[in-house]
């Protein structure tokens, strides 16, 4: 009896040990200027994981931070907020999405989405409505990219040159 159970917590022990081996870590980058000259925002901006991955936010450029949208995470996730100008890594194990924002700069549409799997709660569109205009438009933006399988979308407005 007493072998059985010490094999059964040495399959659990490899089993969980091999599943985090299979995490992945993505970095998003907090910048003042994105590889597409669009001012004060993340890159990638929409990220697609597994659960059990983590994301590093890295500060490259000073004057930021990431932190969660409140209302905008499934609703057994943990919040974060960040310190500014300091890299912060969260692990997502919660299916759904999450916004997050810089919060200095989150008038100026310095907003980003994660997708976490393939299920899970989507984001209210009232609550995109509750965030500053550029902001919202931003995070609507970055939905749409979603929902075409994270292919980015440019309006006629925005294209690069």
């Amino acid at each position: 009896m007493k072998r059985t159970a010490l094999k059964s917590a040495i399959a659990t022990g490899i089993l969980l040990s091999a599943t985090s081996a299979w995490a992945a870590d993505h970095r998003i980058e907090m910048l003042n200027k994105d590889s597409e000259g669009r001012t004060m925002q993340f890159e990638p901006a929409f990220l697609k994981i597994e659960p059990g991955d983590s994301v590093t936010f890295v500060a490259s450029d000073k004057g930021h931070n990431s932190e969660s949208i409140l209302e905008m995470i499934p609703a057994e996730a943990d919040p974060w907020k960040g310190k500014i100008n300091e890299e912060i890594t969260i692990t997502y194990d919660q299916e759904g999405f999450y916004a997050f924002k810089c919060q200095p700069h989150l008038g100026l549409g310095m907003v980003g989405l994660l997708q976490v799997g393939d299920n899970g709660p989507q984001i209210d569109a009232e609550e995109i409505d509750k965030l500053p205009g550029r902001a919202a438009a931003r995070l609507a933006e970055l939905i749409a990219q979603a929902d075409q399988g994270g292919e980015e979308q440019h309006s006629a407005d925005d294209r690069p040159q």
